[in-house]
């Protein structure tokens, strides 16, 4: 069943959605107009609100980029590659496949977000020259695992409300996450999530007539409009000058295996310091600082990681170009008061045991135009909060709300699925379609489980 309600959506998107550029400055548009319409701004503040705003994702921008680069870099050198193989291995099958892919990238996800984006999307690839399976699929239920992450031990909105000094601290105090992310029903919610989501993918499984295979040995480069267009995964970092007879000295540095082991080393001592000493966590960072040197030690020679940046590179356009407008579109969302009227809509007919189902589906609409966890709880919060006090509602229910909402509409956000879609070299049309699937069921299950869990 799940099978042919998919099929209808995928050929819609497959025919309708525009590449994730145009839909960014879609929604630019859009927000622009919105924020003069019902904000009752000018023209000219709106406008200066997009520009001030526009530059100020460019470090998160660069964490994204090296999401990608340093992922497919650490996944195309030949241990790696031979892991993820021999892992792969464990499903015969394409419904397998699909499964197997599912429960790696949610548990991955509910680890760290940055985490579950690389691996989801390394592992779809090793999958699929393994199995025979719709790669579109494969790379959707990847992507899908990341929907648990904001009920996870990575979540910003329940780490945020556990650490003294949060901005809220003085209205609602410090919230555990005994009541937030260790919950009962947050992890009753993401054990459902955990049993659904893999039969949900596997059950969406095309017909044989109509998967769209990748044969990971061929590059067949159509321009990157078809599946067909995906990345050859085998060659990354095995380049021929690895086995040829260096002549000059920079031939001999290139290819040193020493100078390699020697800063990956280096790198790799840090982080045993920063986690066993110092007591560190993982964030977004320190992912990209372990993938970084141990794609610097497992390629050996630098000649070899630099071949492999290479092609990582080429994937990274998206990000580079689209995330500067989405910086704008927020900061237009905030400073006009966009945000804070939408979200203030749906507290206006809540109750206090049907806020946290508003609070959830406010932050779904409101995180396509604001597609940062933190960012977006500095916009709700103010107004969730003091209506979650005043109807005597769970605060804690509440923020987890929020926290769902964020992560549910991610499923559709080209936001988040660009490094996903640039390490599996696929266009977002090729996935959304079963995306949307997810979106809708997952979007029952968690209005379910906050309402009555």
């Amino acid at each position: 069943m799940l099978n042919k309600a998919a099929k209808p959506l995928v050929k819609l998107v497959d025919r309708y959605l525009p590449d994730p550029y145009i839909f960014v400055l879609l929604l630019t548009l859009v927000v622009l107009i919105a924020a003069v319409v019902s904000e009752n701004k000018t023209p000219l503040e709106v406008i200066n609100y997009w520009g001030d705003g526009f530059w100020t994702l460019l470090s998160f921008s660069m964490q994204m980029l090296l999401v990608l680069v340093a992922g497919f870099m650490l996944a195309s050198s030949p241990p790696i590659k031979k892991l993820l193989d021999a892992i792969a291995g464990l499903a015969k099958s394409a419904p397998q496949a699909i499964i197997l892919v599912t429960l790696v990238s949610l548990a991955a996800s509910w680890i760290n977000w940055g985490f579950g984006l690389v691996v989801g999307a390394l592992f779809a690839k090793a999958l699929a020259r393994k199995v025979k399976v719709d790669y579109r699929l494969l790379v959707a239920s990847a992507y899908s695992g990341f929907v648990v992450w904001h009920g996870g031990l990575a979540g910003s909105i329940p780490l945020t409300i556990a650490t003294a000094g949060h901005f809220a601290e003085s209205q609602i105090g410090i919230i555990p996450t005994s009541e937030t992310i260790f919950a009962s029903f947050n992890l009753l919610l993401v054990a459902v999530l955990f049993v659904v989501m893999p039969l949900v993918n596997r059950f969406m499984l095309p017909d044989e007539k109509d998967s769209v295979y990748v044969d990971s040995r061929v590059l067949d480069d159509k321009g990157g409009e078809t599946v067909s267009s995906v990345l050859e995964v085998n060659r990354a970092g095995e380049s021929p000058s690895q086995h040829k007879r260096t002549m000059r000295p920079a031939d001999i540095l290139e290819n040193s295996r020493l100078l390699g082991w020697s800063v990956g080393g280096a790198g790799l001592v840090y982080l045993g310091y920063y986690f066993w000493v110092q007591g560190g966590s993982l964030n977004l960072n320190v992912v990209n600082f372990l993938f970084l040197f141990l794609a610097i030690v497992l390629h050996q020679t630098p000649r070899s990681l630099l071949t492999s940046l290479n092609e990582a590179i080429k994937g990274g356009a998206g990000i580079v170009i689209q995330f500067p407008f989405y910086a704008g579109i927020m900061a237009v969302m905030v400073q006009s008061g966009l945000a804070q009227s939408i979200s203030q809509g749906f507290v206006a007919i809540a109750s206090a045991e049907s806020l946290p189902f508003w609070s959830f589906i406010s932050a779904g609409i409101v995180n396509i135009f604001v597609p940062s966890g933190g960012g977006q709880w500095a916009v709700q919060a103010p107004i969730m909060l003091p209506a979650a006090q005043a109807l005597g509602a769970d605060v804690a229910r509440v923020a987890m709300a929020v926290a769902w909402g964020d992560a549910w509409t991610n499923l559709i956000q080209p936001f988040w699925a660009l490094p996903v879609l640039a390490i599996a070299g696929l266009k977002a049309r090729d996935i959304m379609g079963f995306c949307l699937m997810q979106l809708m069921i997952t979007g029952v299950i968690i209005s379910i489980a906050l309402s009555w869990f």
